[in-house]
């Protein structure tokens, strides 16, 4: 009688454990399809009604969320959703390049060929979505083939880490380049010229392109313009 107790005890741990990490994703997710918007109240005993789950592990989500940059706890007013800045976006955009170029050489050392249309893949799958949750993961897809080819597992980790705190602007570049036809291709262009062993001209592309992109953002944002009025 007893193993199956300690088994049944050590399980609900576990899975008291996977709480918070599963919250996490659920807030995100809820980021990317604007079901929460940059402003936005996080109250905890909604989020603990919406995720059917107890306050704790929202406790625990809420501050791993605060320490990424997602959100800011006020007091007497709880979580907030952080709102889009032009100043954060500039900064996020800078850090992205500067760990792409650091990764670019030796990735392209280790890619293979299944690499290349693996990312080439995901690239063109990134440009025609236009669901914030399958652009999000798409890209992470595609920038983990990259940087797990670098051997360089701290680059992975802070670019990670980039991502993850970028979720919030994911809604907003949907809306900036709503034509999947006409959306800028930096990551295509990236691995077009890897593909043919031009490094340097492969991080001059995409580089270009990203920061057209970045820009936009950014003049989106000085102009005091919200997501949400944007057609």
């Amino acid at each position: 009688m007893r193993g199956p107790f300690v088994q049944q005890r050590r399980n609900d741990e576990e899975e008291t454990e996977k709480a918070p990490f599963l919250v996490v994703r659920k807030v995100r997710d809820a980021i990317l399809d604007e079901t929460f918007k940059p402003g936005d109240r996080l109250p905890e005993a909604e989020l603990a009604e919406m995720f059917d789950v107890s306050r704790s592990p929202i406790r625990e989500a809420l501050f791993a969320l605060e320490n990424e940059g997602t959100v800011t706890m006020e007091p007497y007013r709880g979580a907030i959703l952080k709102p889009l800045s032009a100043e954060e976006a500039s900064d996020i955009a800078e850090l992205r390049l500067a760990l792409i170029t650091l990764a670019a050489k030796p990735a392209h050392r280790h890619l293979s060929p299944a690499d290349f249309d693996s990312a080439y893949g995901l690239a063109k799958q990134i440009t025609r979505s236009n669901k914030g949750k399958e652009h999000f993961e798409y890209n992470r897809q595609f920038w983990d083939i990259i940087f797990e080819k670098t051997q360089r597992p701290i680059l992975r980790e802070v670019f990670r880490g980039l991502e993850d705190r970028s979720i919030r602007y994911v809604p907003l570049i949907l809306k900036l380049f709503p034509d999947p036809a006409t959306r800028p291709r930096q990551r295509e262009v990236l691995i077009e010229f890897l593909r043919k062993g031009k490094v340097d001209e492969a991080l001059r592309s995409f580089k270009k392109i990203y920061m057209e992109v970045v820009q936009q953002i950014i003049d989106h944002l000085e102009n005091g313009e919200s997501a949400s009025a944007d057609h």
